[in-house]
């Protein structure tokens, strides 16, 4: 019965809505788990078929895009200083290491910082505070958010394809993976940086 009531729910219209409001969260509080949310649904979607994996794809996209263009908004109304936590030595470092890869090359960025939750945050504020042309930001943003929801839902499909055991055994697996996989890149990263 439990299994049957784990594939029901997941397998929910409302499973999407629910994803989709954690990845647009994840966009401003870290913590908010909307990669494994992307990746347990394209789990979901090759074991039972529903909801249907380019359906995952798309809400997550969008979300994703909503998300990155908030946290643009908030960069480009308050700027980078106005709250406490904006002055905090650690977010400072973090901005102004935004700043520098902004300069540098937005799309390199954006594409990159759209898998980094920490990254993608100072980004989007930076680039909202240094008045980025909005058309291109949101297209470029648009595009990095679809790849990385393609890339999310893969991990969980893939997952799903392989492992036998349905969504009980596919969704623990994927989002093991989808966070293994995100603590190599923000390992990545963490490297470029210093």
């Amino acid at each position: 019965m439990p299994t049957d009531l784990l594939t029901a729910s997941l397998a929910s219209p409302w499973s999407l809505a629910v994803m989709s409001l954690l990845v647009v969260g994840d966009a401003f509080f870290v913590v908010v788990p909307g990669e494994v949310a992307v990746t347990a649904l394209g789990a979901v979607a090759v074991t039972t078929g529903s909801p249907p994996l380019w359906a995952v794809v798309i809400c997550a996209a969008v979300a994703a895009a909503v998300g990155d263009a908030g946290c643009y908004l908030i960069g480009r109304s308050v700027g980078t200083e106005r709250w406490r936590w904006m002055r905090m030595p650690r977010v400072q470092q973090a901005l102004v290491w935004a700043r520098r890869r902004l300069d540098g090359g937005m799309a390199t960025v954006l594409f990159t910082a759209r898998f980094v939750p920490f990254a993608r945050l100072a980004i989007n504020l930076v680039a909202g505070a240094s008045r980025i042309h909005p058309p291109r930001y949101l297209a470029l943003v648009a595009l990095a958010a679809t790849g990385w929801a393609l890339y999310q839902a893969a991990v969980g499909a893939a997952v799903a394809a392989i492992l036998p055991g349905g969504p009980l055994v596919a969704v623990p697996v994927s989002i093991v993976l989808a966070i293994g996989l995100g603590a190599v890149i923000d390992l990545c990263v963490r490297r470029t940086r210093g």
